[in-house]
């Protein structure tokens, strides 16, 4: 019964978008990586996603519905505009019919419009912005790796509740480092903590002592980073700097990738505590799919949001062959239907927003001491249910949801 009133939902909704653009179906299935190459957030992204998608391609056997699939790759360079203007080129002349990945989620939101005015495909494995599947939701976007809610309440509430009630934020100035904030500040409430001060800082900031110095003159008991990418290693980097961990005040990193930690070195990171939906050591199956992934990439095991882009392209091609067709209508709503099962992902879904409902992990980044080699870094301390992770269903405001 649920399915079919969210299958219904959908189907209404793809009908209220009026006139579209016709999508005229090329000699191959392709599916676009679109992403940073070369910038801040290239090592979580790039080209580790590129060799996740032609993964999820190989494995599914190359081609569907009789047509070979191919994946290709642009770099956003972090800018909307570029982003959004790739997208519009794939999806109007080169017969694009997914794109996926989308690091910052300011690009990732225009990309989600491009996607809604053609009706085309899209799937977001490194946008956090819990608004993809609120208020800017879309019947042909997916979030498929972690948005800013999930961890907010894992991150935030757990170190919240260990006593670190008193938090200041240093936040990176875009869509994501503010969606991130302002759920951390309502799940920090919700457990009795207390956001006393804020600073923002530009993407891509190389010196973070002003803000830092702010932070540790707050008194607050936690200082919470609300960035990624560099910016994130670049704060952790000032921070040891300064001592602050030394001086009595606890870090938070709200979104830490495993290749944060590798660049930082377990000196450094050990201690912070963080949430991810994916670790290379969690279990068989990861192992196993992780040390594919590890030969492919020179050594380097994959990132949530790698593992993300392997779940999106192998869900989608599953939902393309079922539907018989590339009609992106048609293949939404499969998507939806379908259960999500993979080399990763064991039994997850999609909800009417487009949010993937699937658990999260709350880790500590062990000390060098407890390591027992390279990318030996977390300890699991509690996984979260995809339900308590999730932001409810009627909070985010999508006009999909009636």
């Amino acid at each position: 019964m649920r399915k079919t009133l969210i299958l219904g939902a959908l189907c209404a909704a793809f009908l209220s978008l009026g006139a579209v653009v016709a999508h005229a179906s090329g000699d191959a299935v392709k599916i676009g990586v679109l992403n940073d190459q070369s910038g801040i957030y290239a090592d979580l992204s790039g080209q580790g996603s590129v060799i996740a998608a032609r993964m999820a391609a190989e494995d599914f056997g190359g081609a569907v519905l009789g047509k070979p699939i191919q994946i290709i790759f642009a770099d956003h360079q972090n800018k909307p505009d570029v982003g959004a203007a790739i997208a519009s080129r794939w999806y109007d002349a080169e017969n694009v019919d997914a794109i996926v990945d989308v690091p910052v989620s300011s690009i990732a939101l225009a990309v989600q419009e491009v996607a809604r005015q053609r009706n085309r495909i899209v799937m977001f494995s490194a946008a956090g912005s819990s608004d993809l599947t609120g208020k800017a939701c879309s019947p042909f976007g997916t979030q498929w790796a972690f948005d800013s809610v999930a961890l907010a309440k894992g991150t935030a509430q757990s170190v919240t509740k260990s006593g670190g009630d008193t938090w200041f934020f240093i936040t990176a100035d875009y869509a994501f480092g503010t969606a991130m904030e302002a759920d951390a500040r309502r799940y920090i409430a919700e457990v009795g903590g207390k956001v006393i001060g804020s600073v923002r800082q530009p993407q891509g900031t190389m010196d973070f002592a002003s803000a830092l110095l702010q932070a540790q003159s707050s008194k607050a008991k936690v200082i919470g980073l609300a960035n990624a990418g560099a910016d994130t290693i670049n704060a952790l980097k000032g921070a040891s700097e300064f001592g602050i961990v030394a001086g009595g005040q606890k870090l938070a990193a709200m979104l830490t990738f495993l290749s944060d930690v590798h660049s930082l070195g377990l000196q450094i990171a050990q201690g912070l505590q963080l949430t991810e939906s994916f670790y290379w050591d969690l279990n068989d199956k990861t192992r196993t799919w992780s040390k594919r992934f590890a030969e492919k990439s020179g050594g380097r095991m994959p990132t949530m949001v790698h593992a993300g882009v392997y779940s999106a392209v192998t869900h989608y091609l599953k939902a393309v062959a079922a539907a018989n067709t590339l009609d992106a209508v048609a293949v939404s709503a499969k998507m939806h239907e379908l259960k999500i099962s993979d080399a990763i992902l064991d039994n997850a879904e999609i909800r009417q927003d487009g949010r993937v409902m699937r658990p999260y992990y709350l880790f500590e980044v062990k000390s060098p001491s407890e390591s027992k080699g390279p990318y030996d870094y977390y300890k699991l301390i509690r996984e979260i249910p995809a339900e308590d992770a999730a932001r409810p269903l009627n909070e985010g405001h999508c006009p999909l949801v009636k």
